[in-house]
């Protein structure tokens, strides 16, 4: 495999998203037993003699050794994870996990609604786009209750029943709906019409896969026919993906320019540019972000915004330029390694956690339930 095939991998504290994708995995013998290791060696020999306590039997003692080997190596997004950890990790990144197929926005009064993907439990279960979410078992759903909160209440093991209290428009009388979670794929995209403008198409990218360029030219010409006329691309809490889903997913919203240019430890720069116009290169639009815009997700933004396509609307982005590799070990394990960066020419950031800087920035905690669409709405639409 080489670096063109690896991915920008995204690994912020807490966080593994969805997050992020493998591109594949290289092989290769890791452990030389040779003398470098002479001193570690030397330490593990005196400990299991003069020790009073046995270290533990199997690979814990090895897995210490291995992350204190990152700690003095210094690199944030270095890191290793152990076989359970690395398999749960995997399972998130491809979205398996037990759960109703719905996401979650606001409606214009500030209210948690569902938008359920199509097939999905939600949606069998008779939950239909915008319903209010009022309860989630015996947990109350208020405006201000946190979106982990309510996620943290959906998600259960697969086959187990979740019991939803909804309100649907005009009058929102409330009404129950019992939803037995199951394991699906998350789409990476998708797209509503803004309930405060009709004219304005969102729409959100959870993260870049393979498949996200493609389910973004479906979304925006379901929209089109739609009546919408304006789009927001909204790119907020999304950690990043494949960068060359990322590079075309720009391309897609371009006519022409430059997009970025990467560089890997041993090997030649690469630059990518637009090839021609893109099919959405023509609709009005602005991009949202926030700080967990990340990664291959600040790729589509800085692009945009560099090519002085759409503006930037929110609060700066994370500033996340380096790339990763992912080696799986021999026992299951992980070891995802950064290998090189990214740039947009011309432009000084994102660089070393210092992000994107929105051409109008707007505090989230102030005034409108989403003060970022209510911004956009303003731009697209010139209204007050």
């Amino acid at each position: 495999m080489s670096f063109r095939q690896s991915f920008l991998f995204t690994l912020l504290v807490g966080f593994i998203i969805t997050a992020a994708f493998l591109a594949g995995f290289w092989t290769r013998d890791r452990f030389d037993e040779s003398n470098q290791f002479a001193v570690l060696k030397e330490a593990h020999s005196l400990l299991l003699e003069y020790g009073l306590s046995t270290p533990e039997a199997g690979r814990a003692l090895e897995y210490g050794m291995v992350r204190g080997m990152l700690q003095a190596y210094g690199d944030p997004f270095t890191s290793f994870s152990e076989p359970a950890m690395a398999e749960l990790q995997r399972d998130q990144l491809q979205g398996n996990y037990g759960g109703i197929g719905a996401n979650l926005g606001r409606d214009a009064q500030g209210f948690h609604i569902l938008y359920p993907f199509p097939d999905g439990p939600a949606f069998s279960a008779g939950i239909r786009d915008a319903d209010r979410l009022l309860f989630v078992d015996e947990t109350q759903v208020l405006p201000e209750t946190a979106v982990e909160t309510i996620q943290a209440a959906i998600r259960g093991a697969v086959g187990t029943e979740v019991i939803l209290m909804l309100g649907r428009s005009p009058d929102y009388a409330p009404f129950q709906v019992e939803v037995i979670r199951a394991e699906y794929s998350i789409p990476s995209v998708f797209r509503y019409q803004e309930p405060r403008q009709p004219l304005l198409g969102v729409i959100k990218i959870n993260m870049i896969t393979a498949t996200t360029p493609e389910e973004i030219q479906f979304a925006a010409e379901e929209l089109l026919e739609r009546g919408v006329t304006h789009l927001a691309l909204d790119l907020r809490d999304n950690f990043g993906g494949f960068l060359l889903e990322g590079v075309e997913i720009s391309r897609l919203f371009l006519k022409e320019g430059m997009i970025i240019s990467e560089e890997h430890k041993n090997e030649p720069m690469i630059n990518h540019e637009v090839e021609g116009p893109g099919p959405l290169s023509e609709i009005p639009m602005v991009v949202l972000i926030n700080q967990n815009t990340a990664s291959s997700a600040e790729i589509i933004a800085g692009a945009l915004q560099a090519n002085n396509r759409a503006p930037l609307i929110g609060v700066p982005s994370y500033g996340k330029d380096k790339l990763q590799v992912v080696f799986q070990l021999q026992d299951e394990s992980r070891l995802v390694i950064t290998s090189g960066r990214w740039w947009i020419p011309g432009k000084e950031l994102p660089r070393d956690q210092l992000g994107l800087e929105p051409d109008y920035l707007v505090d989230p905690a102030v005034g409108d339930p989403d003060p970022s669409l209510q911004k956009a709405i303003e731009i697209l639409f010139q209204t007050p």
